[in-house]
């Protein structure tokens, strides 16, 4: 940032009564946690906002990394050298928690010095916000039974996989680092959506060698149409936490144990049969203090990958832990097919079938079905979330088949499909945690004993104030606690 540039951002003579007119013409509630500044300069504006709304973190966004330290530094600040992109910046400073209580703030001279790069940050921020509110609206539609699952699993858990060695981790204790040599997957790693293209895909998946020479991670609603061809996914992975996510697993799941089992990688607030107990599970936390906690209290091994809101998109980061082969993806249309919406067969079309009469067709409901989906938008979202998450990716992945669109600018697979010699299985070490109780008591009283402590007490009853009871911010800890007990099923002897 030269002086001239300066000197168009701030008024050359009182440049700090400027700052201040403009905070105090602004209506700012007490209850915002966050500010983020769009192109502040030397950041005048920060000490008014202080003032303002005491408590409150400033997160600065610079067009340019900044020629000389500001007047007012921010709590933290970005600018295109720090190396990380700005979605990623804002994701490790403003919890989704929190995402409802945060502002935007322009500081609009700097459109005319910085023009295109001021408006690519504001499109970055709103961003930002948009997702994270949606992600706040989502947990606190799902939240109690997103907690609910996860006390139901931790009972269900017996076999537990440990696809990286026990290494660093981060003060939370929550990720495992993978050292480059000791990867578990050895193999190129294809992803699996249930998008209609990976019928198409199939028969090219099928041909010798490359049958043998793929590992295949397949999304829980795309293993029934890799069944009905005779193709056995050598992973699943589920993340949905609403009920009917289990009748994915379900036909899977029948004569398990006449078979070959195939692992299960899962978030622990997913909705999981009980007949999961007989499979190897890799356990996905979110990153969450709360769940931190406990699984680490529990010395359960676990995975931390961010919650993504699709299946394919946490399936993909978990790939990129599996392996440092090639990443393929296949079945990932963001999109319907005509009127269908997904691979066949689909857990959730015998629900169509049982319901079809002579004045319900299945095709009438699969036309229904395709519309509500066209509507909702759901689709777009992801595609645009894509779009944007492709050039981040630590390795560059390739696709398979027709896949979306956005997808169109990777590199098709063919060249790296080549023999790759016998194939071989994963290199997991599974371990039985070999519980003599219910892990769901256990976790419990950790949670609530973690609830007081001083350290992250209150960090933790942040979290659970938005999962457990929208955010409501009366509620006391003894509210709290009921709503952890009931959820997880427990009760103490006194009858709380």
């Amino acid at each position: 940032m030269n002086r001239e540039k300066v000197t168009a951002l701030h008024s050359r003579y009182n440049p700090k009564g400027e700052a201040e007119r403009y905070i105090d013409a602004l209506t700012l509630s007490e209850k915002i946690r966050f500010f983020i500044l769009i192109e502040p300069g030397l950041g005048y504006m920060v000490a008014p906002l202080r003032k303002k709304v005491p408590g409150a973190k400033v997160i600065a966004l610079h067009a340019e990394k900044p020629a000389c330290p500001p007047v007012d530094p921010p709590d933290s600040q970005w600018y295109p050298e720090t190396g990380v992109s700005v979605q990623d910046f804002l994701e490790a400073e403003i919890p989704d928690s929190q995402a409802l209580e945060l502002r935007l703030l322009e500081w609009r001279p700097a459109l005319a010095v910085y023009g295109r790069r001021y408006l690519a940050l504001v499109e970055e921020a709103a961003a930002f916000i948009r997702r994270s509110d949606a992600n706040v609206r989502t947990t606190i539609a799902f939240g109690p039974r997103w907690f609910k699952n996860f006390f139901r699993n931790l009972d269900i858990l017996k076999n537990v996989i440990c696809p990286v060695p026990e290494g660093k981790s981060d003060p939370g204790g929550s990720r495992r680092e993978v050292p480059e040599h000791n990867f578990p997957v050895s193999l190129p790693l294809l992803v699996t959506g249930a998008g209609p293209g990976l019928e198409e895909v199939i028969p090219i998946i099928k041909k010798e060698p490359l049958r043998h020479c793929l590992y295949i991670l397949a999304a829980a609603s795309s293993q029934e149409a890799l069944k009905a061809k005779d193709l056995a996914p050598d992973l699943m992975i589920s993340t949905d936490g609403s009920n009917w996510a289990r009748f994915h697993l379900f036909d899977f799941l029948r004569g398990v144990e006449d078979r070959e089992t195939c692992p299960l990688a899962a978030t622990l607030t997913a909705a999981l049969p009980s007949q999961c107990e007989n499979l190897p599970v890799l356990p996905i936390s979110d990153g969450s203090l709360w769940q931190t906690v406990i699984l680490n209290e529990l010395k359960i091994p676990y995975i931390t990958l961010p919650q993504r809101g699709t299946v394919t998109a946490t399936a993909i980061d978990l790939a990129f832990s599996l392996t440092k082969e090639e990443i393929l993806i296949a079945g990932m249309d963001l999109a319907n097919k005509g009127i269908r919406s997904h691979a066949r067969p689909y857990s959730f079309n015998r629900f169509m079938e049982e319901k079809e009469r002579r004045t319900n067709p299945v095709y009438s409901q699969t036309y229904m079905r395709s519309s509500s989906l066209k509507t909702g938008g759901s689709y777009s979202i992801y595609a645009a979330w894509f779009e944007k998450q492709l050039s981040l990716y630590p390795r560059p992945i390739h696709t398979l088949g027709i896949n979306n669109p956005v997808f169109g600018s990777l590199e098709s697979a063919n060249h790296v499909l080549t023999e790759r010699g016998k194939k071989e299985a994963a290199n997991f070490k599974t371990i039985s945690l070999g519980f003599s109780e219910r892990q769901s008591q256990k976790a419990c009283a950790i949670l609530e004993n973690a609830m007081e402590d001083p350290s992250h007490g209150e960090a933790i009853r942040k979290e659970l104030l938005q999962l457990l009871l929208h955010g409501e911010k009366n509620a006391s800890v003894n509210d709290l606690k009921d709503a952890i007990r009931s959820l997880a099923g427990y009760r103490t002897k006194n009858g709380r």
